[in-house]
């Protein structure tokens, strides 16, 4: 069962797709929102949401700085199933195996906001499908002419806003650990273009195949979504993109 909701301050660093949606939700709830940049008047014990992508240093150790200063009790962090490498099938019980810097980059800060040294510190990692929503996605692309590249075989994604109710219910726990999210309906990016060019009237061009790899990765995020209670708005890309396409 969920924790009793939580009413503490939330701090966002990186507002961002993802934590804008997330921050409509809260202050619906009339939970107190903080940016990051105004750590100075941030009470002690806050929860912080860290979307912030690794960064070159000294980038990266200022925001560790920051995050060490705003001294948080607890710590969400959207990361990427990118950390899993070349693995193909992933749950919720798959090591990471980063293949790539970008992906090593991501475990290194996961590493760091899970340290055990920072007692009285908890922390929950999403390990996220690739985002769409409103103004982002397969739909968007294929709108502007522009077929996905080097994203090809079967991929998971998730949309915004259950990710963003997956974030909400993760600040009303005391879950902690790193685990993938995904929605319900992995599908090759090929399949999801065909679909999306057919709903949308929009012709594909004769050689669009040459576009998708054969590579990919299948995610299962059921776990944490059991874990938290969560149940998707949008279990599949079929009413993930056509609420996308209305709200657009």
């Amino acid at each position: 069962m969920p924790a009793p909701l939580i009413h503490d301050p939330v701090i966002i660093l990186g507002l961002g797709f993802t934590t804008q949606r997330l921050a409509r939700r809260l202050r619906a709830r009339g939970i107190t929102i903080y940016d990051a940049k105004t750590a100075k008047d941030i009470p002690p014990g806050a929860i912080l949401v860290h979307s912030v992508p690794p960064l070159a240093e000294p980038s990266n150790s200022a925001i560790h700085a920051l995050i060490t200063a705003i001294q948080p009790r607890r710590i969400l962090y959207i990361s990427s199933t990118g950390v899993y490498g070349s693995q193909t099938n992933v749950g919720a019980s798959t090591p990471a195996s980063p293949n790539d810097e970008k992906g090593r980059a991501r475990l290194a800060e996961e590493q760091w906001i899970a340290d055990p040294t920072f007692s009285g510190r908890s922390s929950l990692i999403l390990r996220s499908a690739a985002i769409y929503g409103p103004g982002r996605g397969v739909h968007v692309r294929l709108r502007e002419g522009k077929l996905p590249r080097g994203a090809g075989g079967v991929v998971s994604r998730i949309h915004v806003d259950d990710l963003g109710s997956i974030l909400e219910a993760g600040i009303d726990s005391e879950l902690e650990g790193a685990w993938p999210v995904a929605d319900e309906h992995p599908a090759a990016s090929e399949e999801v273009v065909a679909w999306c060019a057919n709903r949308m009237g929009i012709g594909l061009p004769e050689d669009s195949r040459q576009h998708f790899p054969v590579t990919g990765r299948k995610v299962d995020g059921r776990k944490i979504r059991e874990l938290l209670g969560v149940t998707l708005a949008y279990p599949s890309y079929h009413t993930g993109i056509p609420a996308s396409l209305q709200e657009e």
